[in-house]
């Protein structure tokens, strides 16, 4: 017997079992965004190298350590997407969307990068995220924020995560902290990690965003960059804060936040829980202003967030919110004789064509009247047709409610689409 091939580490199948909990993830997400005018766009899997070396930064652990990255049969340097952000730039520079214009966007899929997996976190991942172009003002920061505390409220899990936002002011006001931060920083210098001591040089603002209890320590007694912020970037921060209270979204300053991308400026902000471990993060985002110029575009403001679905999935499953979800079949229509067989997929279709949003499975396989009401009770359905002969011989059913103590009823085929949708509400 040949050896069994096994999926790669880190990267999961969804089967059947969970399948519905992420389409009910996906399509509450997608009802949400269009409620706020957003529209989706897609972008490749696969991206040139450069471009996140070029926007995520080359001394950060995602591009020096977890890309998967590749040569092509041209040589060219390719990459799994690590992230969705610098695609969505990438793709509105090169067909003309950005400059001089205003867009509300939102994209979902696959990302990939080479982690330790771990619950929550995982090689191949699935992110869902929104980015605005073109709107400079606190009001559009305080609306991403706005929809992604939407989210929370429709998943009924907003008492579980909270608020945390920062701001990091423009590039000149992070060039002249820099240097307080690393003049500080080296007077702890024996208190850094080999990976503090390689920022210091290179992105001293990456310390404060280091993981290590010690270097944590250290970094609650550096200096703010909240403190060194320009008048135009404080004034920023300051109507997104007002804004905030006057919506009744609560939140916490947190200084020591700078996000893990280089791309960022002015507002930063996490949704975090304690629910999940170690991986406390369950959104993230803030504003890059000069990542569109950077990445070869005219100068275009920009703002957005991510979540990643598997945290957002594991949290549900945690609180068992995951009962919510709809069942896959509504109707499970049984044959309880070969002859009758093309009767009962007629009667199945007809429910189709008249209420399409009613989920109808017809039994396969035959078998008795015992094991064809076990497979409908598995099914999840709330009803079973009934078809013998003489229901097909009458032209009616028998309908035998499942999860609810109701004596069976018999309706003609000519009521039956009535009664379905009586019964279920549509």
């Amino acid at each position: 017997m040949s050896k069994k091939i096994q999926a790669i580490r880190g990267m999961n199948d969804c089967l059947p079992t969970d399948s519905g909990l992420w389409q009910f993830v996906e399509s509450s997400i997608r009802q949400v965004v269009a409620s706020y005018g957003y529209q989706e766009i897609r972008t490749p899997i696969v991206e040139s190298t450069d471009l996140f070396k070029r926007s995520i930064g080359e001394v950060t652990d995602i591009v020096e350590k977890e890309m998967y990255t590749f040569f092509d049969r041209n040589s060219d340097s390719l990459s799994l997407r690590p992230e969705g952000t610098a695609s969505v730039v990438r793709a509105g520079n090169e067909h003309g969307l950005l400059y001089n214009q205003q867009q509300r966007l939102w994209y979902m899929g696959q990302m990939f990068r080479h982690e330790r997996p771990q619950k929550g976190r995982y090689r191949q991942f699935h992110q869902f995220g929104v980015e605005v172009f073109g709107l400079p003002g606190p009001d559009i920061d305080a609306e991403v924020i706005l929809l992604s505390s939407r989210l929370w409220k429709n998943f009924g899990i907003s008492q579980h995560v909270t608020l945390e936002i920062n701001s990091l002011g423009s590039s000149e006001a992070r060039v002249a902290f820099k240097a307080q931060l690393v003049a500080f920083l080296k007077t702890r210098i024996s208190e850094l990690d080999e990976d503090s001591l390689r920022r210091l040089e290179s992105n001293p603002l990456r310390v404060l965003d280091s993981k290590n209890p010690q270097v944590q320590n250290v970094v609650k007694d550096a200096p703010k960059l909240i403190d060194s912020l320009d008048k135009e970037s404080a004034i920023h921060f300051q109507g997104l804060c007002e804004r905030l209270d006057n919506l009744g979204i609560k939140y916490r300053v947190n200084p020591a936040l700078v996000r893990g991308l280089d791309y960022y400026n002015r507002t930063v902000f996490e949704w975090v829980t304690d629910s999940l471990g170690a991986q406390g993060t369950v959104c993230a985002g803030g504003r890059y202003d000069g990542l569109v110029e950077q990445l070869g575009g005219k100068a275009t403001q920009g703002v957005g967030f991510a979540i990643g679905l598997e945290r957002l999935v594991l949290m549900l499953q945690t609180f068992e919110l995951d009962k919510n979800v709809e069942s896959v079949v509504d109707i499970y229509v049984t044959a309880m004789d070969e002859s009758v067989e093309f009767y009962a997929r007629k009667v199945s279709e007809l429910l189709r064509d008249a209420l399409p949003q009613i989920k109808v499975m017809n039994h396969c396989g035959g078998g008795n009247f015992k094991k064809q009401m076990k497979r409908a009770d598995q099914s999840g359905a709330s009803v079973a047709l009934i078809i013998g002969l003489d229901e097909m011989v009458s032209q009616q059913v028998a309908v035998k409610h499942l999860r609810e103590k109701q004596p069976q009823e018999t309706i003609s085929v000519d009521e039956l689409t009535y009664f379905i949708k009586k019964l279920f509400d549509v």
